[in-house]
């Protein structure tokens, strides 16, 4: 259905007029069907009342729900008014009923203009067949948007009469007119199409596609010409695309994807070797849309040899619609020596449907040579097709290629059960140069299978009698399986003797994605075997702390486990880190007694007014833990702020006065200045906060470089 935005435009003008005027709508809007005349007595009293024009247009809108004959006339009356009349035509046209046919008809015998064009749309809309004579009068109008709202009109309504008045206007030599008119005639074929009387509907559309009118009406018409002709329509379709014109070649395009039958696709198939090759590259990507009928062959041969554009397209389109059939063709285009058309050859390849695919690149393997062997053995992989003995046997091949696609292949098919023989190409590979290969390998099939602890059990056997210089290999694909039994051989391999597996193992563990390493990691923070190893697992335990999800007591209780574990500053001063970013009243208890250690003072002082900024009002003791390092509650006030440099200064006084609390931190929506305080003043330069303040009736002035934290001190 075509949609006249003049209707549309109208309504949102309205709105617009009443949201401009400032009135803000009280009258109730629409909460669920009700039938109840109650409810419809309750809109129209808004109506009948001097309320404000949206309230009116509010109830309008309800009536569409509640409203029935009676509020005809109060509507009625509404159509004439210029900010209510589409209000009301919303309910009218909602309403059952010959009363609000016989309203509007009555108001389009009297309205001009606008309000007459939002009137005759609203006729449309209801299909009132008792208008079709005064429409038909009005396409005569001396206002091209009245006349054409009436034929659009005319279209809608679409019954025998209204039907003959607009193919009589269609020859009408009034140009501006002439295209809705060809619209009202395209809806009028729509619905004879839709009831099956084709032989009128096609007339009309021919009609339509003879006449002087735009080219978006022939584009409407030839479209259901075709269509309405049904088998009958394909000559027409096929001309269509000969078509040098750009939109009804498109036209073509989306009309061939919707038209019934296979004898199209034939058709289509047929004229594809006579288009040039830009559009037979469209053509038959429109041809890989109907799958079901699509004519093989034919993109089949356009893929092997011509134009490389149309070769691309018909590439692309196998790898959507072909089959074992297409398996050979493809295999030589992926090996010929355009770069392009190879990669998407193989990627048609890769995907190519059809039961009979898999089997036929398992069956191909044995007697293939060259590059073609090494691209069967990838497709394998990419496919993950169970063919785990044949690959087998090209790890003894003299070409590295064909070995390593053989592996890439057996890291993407192997099961649980075949798992020990790529872990056996890692621990002792056929060729040394295959290592890397083995171990991605290897990496690919461990992290895909389903059973990750018994996965992991292989691996960690492996890793018992396997040369030093692959257990390192393996406890990094250990690390990626994860789970139970790859956290504890990691553990041991950390506390164990050899030092380059202690090293790869901490550095493993630190960066352990779950929290269940944190008893192993807390463990070597304390016990490790050497210092950087123990500094390591306490900055992964921290790390825990920090960003997973658990509840306060938790979190605060491995801030001090990891607090108690050392004496280095710089992982007590990362545990405070930790604390500020998750505040709560266990984790303040901690900050203030790091408060108390001088190598700590200064970076804990601000972290325990944080939080005690941010847990204050949430029943915690702040003020007894504040008071006992001698931070008590204060009575803040901010004289003056300002922000920025030289001259270019920005008055930032009602922000922090909005901020300030009973600490004597100022906390910033965000972490810039320039955010928090709605604009840059200098961009480019760097700036300074400079506060004149208050605190316990005493003055005093601070500055703070940009996006320092706010601390103010107490004044002497």
């Amino acid at each position: 259905m075509l949609i006249n935005p003049i209707r549309h435009f109208s309504r949102f003008a309205v709105l617009l007029t009443a949201l401009v005027a400032g009135t803000t709508p009280s009258a109730r809007a629409f909460d669920g069907p009700d039938t109840s005349p109650d409810k419809e007595r309750e809109l129209l009293a808004v109506l009948r009342s001097d309320t404000t024009p949206a309230e009116k247009a509010l109830a309008c809108k309800n009536l569409a729900i509640y409203g029935s004959a009676q509020a005809v006339p109060d509507l009625e009356k509404l159509l004439p008014n210029p900010q209510l009349s589409s209000w009301a035509r919303i309910a009218l046209e909602a309403i059952p009923g010959e009363a609000a046919d016989e309203a509007l008809r009555r108001a389009a015998a009297e309205l001009k203009g606008r309000l007459l064009i939002g009137t005759i749309n609203s006729i449309g809309f209801r299909r009132d067949a008792k208008a079709v004579d005064s429409l038909t009068a009005k396409l005569q109008d001396t206002d091209a948007e009245v006349a054409s709202a009436a034929a659009v009109a005319l279209g809608h309504i679409g019954n025998a009469a209204a039907t003959a008045s607009l193919r009589g206007a269609l020859a009408t030599p009034r140009a501006n007119v002439r295209s809705a008119v060809a619209e009202g005639c395209v809806l009028c074929a729509e619905r004879l199409h839709s009831q099956g009387d084709l032989v009128a509907a096609t007339e009309i559309y021919d009609e339509v596609r003879s006449a002087a009118v735009p080219m978006q009406r022939i584009i409407e018409a030839t479209r259901g010409a075709i269509l309405a002709r049904d088998q009958d329509g394909i000559p027409l379709l096929i001309e269509t695309f000969q078509s040098q014109d750009k939109r009804l070649f498109q036209l073509a395009l989306g009309t061939f994807r919707e038209f019934p039958g296979g004898n199209v696709d034939q058709a289509l198939a047929a004229e594809l070797a006579r288009a040039t090759p830009r559009r037979a590259a469209l053509m038959i990507q429109a041809m890989a849309d109907r799958p079901d009928t699509v004519v093989l062959a034919a993109v089949l041969k356009a893929a092997q040899a011509g134009d490389n554009q149309v070769r691309m397209s018909a590439v692309d389109a196998l790898r959507r619609v072909g089959d074992g059939s297409c398996l050979s063709a493809l295999l030589q285009i992926a090996i010929e020596g355009d770069e392009e058309l190879a990669q998407t050859a193989k990627e048609a390849l890769a995907y190519l449907p059809g039961d009979r695919v898999d089997g036929e690149i398992v069956t191909l393997l044995p007697t293939a040579k060259g590059a073609a062997y090494t691209l069967l053995l990838q497709l394998i992989g990419q496919r993950r097709i169970d063919a785990v003995p044949d690959v087998l046997r090209a790890l003894d091949h003299s070409d590295v290629a064909v070995r390593s696609a053989a592996l890439t292949a057996l890291g993407e098919t192997v099961s649980l059960k075949q798992l020990p023989m790529l872990i056996s190409q890692v621990v002792a590979p056929n060729h040394p140069g295959d290592a890397p290969a083995a171990q991605r390998a290897l990496k690919v099939a461990s992290v895909r299978m389903p059973d990750r602890e018994a996965c992991a059990e292989e691996l960690a056997v492996a890793l018992g009698r396997a040369p030093a210089t692959t257990r390192n290999t393996l406890l990094e694909i250990l690390s990626e399986v994860g789970g139970t039994k790859a956290l504890l051989t990691l553990a041991t391999a950390a506390k164990g003797k050899d030092p380059q597996l202690q090293d790869t193992s901490s550095r493993l563990l630190g960066k352990w994605n779950s929290v269940a390493a944190a008893p192993i990691l807390l463990d070597l923070a304390k016990t490790g075997p050497a210092e950087k190893y123990r500094i390591r697992a306490l900055r992964g335990y921290i790390g825990l702390a920090r960003k997973f999800a658990m509840s306060d007591n938790r979190r605060a209780q491995m801030c001090r486990n990891a607090f108690d574990a050392t004496r280095r500053p710089a992982e007590r001063k990362l545990v405070l880190d930790v604390l500020k970013l998750h505040p709560s009243a266990p984790g303040l208890k901690l900050a203030v007694e790091a408060m108390k250690i001088p190598a700590l003072k200064a970076t804990a002082t601000p972290v325990a007014l944080v939080i005690a900024q941010k847990v204050g009002g949430k029943g915690s003791d702040v003020s007894k833990l504040l008071s006992g390092v001698g931070l008590d509650k204060v009575k803040l006030e901010i004289v003056k702020a300002r922000y920025g440099v030289g001259t270019k200064q920005k008055d930032v006084t009602a922000v922090l006065r909005k901020l300030a609390s009973d600490l004597p931190l100022i906390t910033l929506r965000t972490t810039s200045y320039n955010t928090s305080f709605g604009g840059d003043p200098a961009p480019g330069i760097v700036k300074q906060l400079k506060i004149q303040y208050r605190i316990n009736g005493k003055t005093g002035e601070a500055s703070f470089p940009e996006n320092a934290l706010i601390i103010l001190p107490m004044p002497k």
